[in-house]
């Protein structure tokens, strides 16, 4: 903290920064000239990151030099990652999500405080990748918001205060193709008390789309929002409705990159029943 005027004692008031490596001989000064100083940089590149040193400040005017302050030990600052991670994972999730995942490379100097992930789609370049960052000692992340059925490429580098270190080699990861857009069709269905019974024909995916793994029936009460699933490889089903009332259904295909168009929604009235669910 800057000494007040009453205590400045003259003209030519300034500063004294005397420093040395700690545990050494011998002290290196320099002048600040401004009474007003609250600081001062002092730049050597040869010097390790967080190099302990002994510092204290002195004043002098043009009568002489005044008294020094104790000695504190402070350290230089850190300095950037010197090392990328390793075991860069990346893998396809969804039609728009990729997890990445690394591991702090532990040789690398300068504690990093977060990492950034960059990725790119494959018809572009790495200069127009988006970055996002990590925070703490996370060692992954997920992407979420991508383009179906695209290959990214995605490289990782840790960073801190002092800066970013290398980026890890590029790994690569393709989101899933898009859940197919026809809805099952000609869905038919008999009732008997409160088994209903369904069929419908089965989902053929266009070449962009992922392909069918099954079927999922949704039914819920009229008036309510959460369904009720039923889920199966073949192209019909069983429901049985649980209680009185009108239930909505409805049939979806389920594929890799997610559910698919939904049918149209069949109204059933349900006079009795248990809470059983069964495949067809």
């Amino acid at each position: 903290q800057p000494v007040s005027e009453e205590f400045q004692s003259g003209e030519g008031f300034g500063y004294i920064v005397a420093f040395r490596p700690n545990g050494t001989r011998g002290w290196k000064e320099k002048m600040v000239t401004s009474s007003d100083a609250s600081k001062f940089i002092y730049r050597d590149e040869s010097v390790p990151p967080l190099t302990p040193f002994e510092v204290k400040v002195g004043v002098y005017n043009n009568k002489g030099d005044g008294p020094f302050s104790p000695i504190v030990v402070i350290c230089s600052a850190e300095g950037e990652p010197t090392a990328a991670p390793i075991d860069v994972k990346a893998t396809s999730l969804s039609v728009s999500e990729i997890l990445v995942a690394w591991k702090h490379n532990k040789e690398s100097l300068g504690r990093p405080q977060g990492f950034e992930v960059g990725y790119w789609k494959d018809v572009e370049q790495e200069e127009a990748a988006e970055k996002v960052k990590t925070e703490g000692n996370e060692s992954s992340i997920l992407l979420t918001g991508l383009e179906g059925n695209t290959l990214y490429h995605l490289t990782v580098r840790a960073y801190n205060a002092a800066g970013y270190g290398p980026s890890s080699a590029a790994v690569h990861a393709a989101t899933k193709k898009s859940p197919p857009s026809q809805a099952p069709g000609n869905i038919m269905w008999i009732q008997d008390g409160s088994h209903v019974s369904l069929g419908w024909e089965p989902v053929r995916p266009l070449a962009n789309e992922s392909d069918v793994m099954g079927y999922k029936v949704l039914f819920r009460q009229e008036g309510q929002s959460n369904s009720q699933v039923i889920e199966t490889q073949k192209t019909s089903a069983v429901v049985l409705l649980p209680d009185v009332g009108v239930y909505i259904i409805e049939v979806c295909a389920v594929s890799e990159g997610g559910d698919g168009t939904a049918s149209p929604q069949i109204r059933v009235p349900s006079f009795s029943g248990k809470v059983t669910l069964q495949s067809g």
